[in-house]
């Protein structure tokens, strides 16, 4: 299986590259995000994922072990196959993906192209124990860990909607609940769901 490529870049587009490594041509298919960090020529390495059908041997590749990683992760998902799962890391980054799995961002999964909302559940549902605890991951971009309750109280809203609540009904339990400083968007969920199975 070949797992890394170390060669000049022979061709680029924003979905494949051609590397020369001794005079043989490898095609890649590739991440926007990896297309974004190559040069436009010169020596190049990418980690690579071997995709064998009965029809054909693709590769794929990386600027990141972090992405390759979780490209073999996404495609053990029944239903997401490689050219899926290269597009979902073409608009998100690997750390936001991790962060988005680990919380149950349902709302950000399911605004991936071709992620439904079924989809994104199940991505929650079989891959959280694989990315780990949030606390254990980066802080997404852009994202403080000082939430504000108005964030907070915002996330829970569209966590409840997205559970069949309805949004007035969302609104009302969390004027109910006092939010207090430090708190975190999945203490506050728990703490308005138990209101509202009551």
């Amino acid at each position: 299986m070949i797992a890394l490529l170390r060669g000049t870049l022979a061709y680029k587009s924003s979905d494949h590259v051609i590397i020369d490594v001794g005079g043989v041509g490898y095609r890649l298919f590739i991440p926007l995000s990896t297309f974004y960090s190559l040069p436009e020529t010169g020596d190049v390495s990418l980690f690579t994922h071997t995709h064998v059908r009965e029809d054909a041997l693709l590769l794929y590749g990386f600027l990141s072990m972090e992405e390759k990683e979780l490209f073999g992760i996404l495609i053990s998902i029944s239903g997401i196959g490689p050219k899926l799962a290269v597009n979902i890391l073409s608009h998100i980054p690997a750390k936001d993906l991790k962060r988005a799995i680990a919380t149950g961002d349902i709302k950000r999964l399911s605004s991936l192209p071709g992620i439904g909302k079924k989809t994104a559940e199940r991505l929650v549902l079989e891959l959280k124990d694989k990315v780990g605890p949030v606390h254990d991951l980066p802080e997404a971009d852009g994202v403080k860990s000082n939430t504000s309750a108005g964030d907070i109280s915002n996330d829970v809203i569209s966590a409840l909607i997205n559970l069949g609540y309805k949004e007035n009904q969302a609104r009302k339990v969390l004027e109910s609940l006092e939010l207090a400083p430090g708190l975190t968007m999945e203490e506050a969920l728990k703490g308005a769901l138990k209101v509202l199975v009551r």
